[in-house]
């Protein structure tokens, strides 16, 4: 495992922090964030930023995370960067549904590029992670795997007629807040993001069994 040079971490990694981690809802805060937020993108929608515009942002912010990632020790600096991104394109991804509400501008293909720009964020992100000598490959591999059968169980069983929403230990907020969390650990004690990562894997697999007895149960 690469050995971990000192850094501190930037002062402006923390500025803004609360809003942002706010902005990682899952499903269960959901309606809370948007009434708060609602106000402040309307400008975003009257000014013509799109939600497929600020999906296609957080795509690419998450991209620079998993960079980050994979490049921190040729400038470490870049690793509390990689969480901060983490934490921003989160945002970003609660943002793009809210505007779409707002305006009036919920569509199917919306929906649709969301989930998909979701799924190619997290592998990128987690696959930084791992090629970035940040964990173990087992952990790395089994944390994919886990994060994208989450996704899987939830779109398979709402295809069926059975809401997921808010079921499990370990939706996708959870899991972001979570890998930035340990992230930032890791400027001091750089196992912190292998050892996350490792409960990362764990928990999206239970998260997978929870959802797989709850469609169990209701689609009988």
């Amino acid at each position: 495992m690469v050995q971990r040079p000192q850094v501190l971490p930037p002062r402006h990694t923390y500025t803004g922090a609360a809003l942002i981690i706010s902005g990682l809802v899952s499903s269960r805060l959901k309606k809370r964030f948007e009434g708060i937020v609602a106000a402040g993108v309307k400008p975003l929608a009257d000014a013509g930023v799109t939600p497929n515009m600020v999906t296609l942002l957080g795509l690419l912010v998450s991209f620079a995370s998993a960079w980050c990632y994979y490049s921190w020790a040729s400038l470490p600096i870049l690793l509390p960067a990689a969480g901060a991104l983490v934490l921003l394109s989160g945002l970003l991804d609660a943002i793009d549904g809210v505007i779409a509400r707002t305006a009036g501008k919920v569509t199917k293909f919306g929906g649709f590029f969301d989930s998909v720009s979701d799924r190619y964020a997290d592998a990128f992100v987690l696959a930084g992670v791992t090629l970035g000598g940040l964990c173990t490959p087992i952990a790395g591999f089994a944390a994919l795997i886990g994060s994208l059968m989450v996704s899987y169980t939830r779109s398979r069983a709402e295809a069926a007629g059975v809401a997921m929403a808010g079921v499990g230990l370990a939706e996708r907020a959870e899991r972001m807040i979570i890998l930035a969390a340990v992230t930032f650990v890791a400027v001091w004690w750089f196992d912190a993001l292998n050892y996350g990562v490792i409960l990362l894997a764990i928990l999206s697999h239970l998260t997978v069994l929870q959802r797989a007895e709850h469609f169990r149960r209701n689609s009988k």
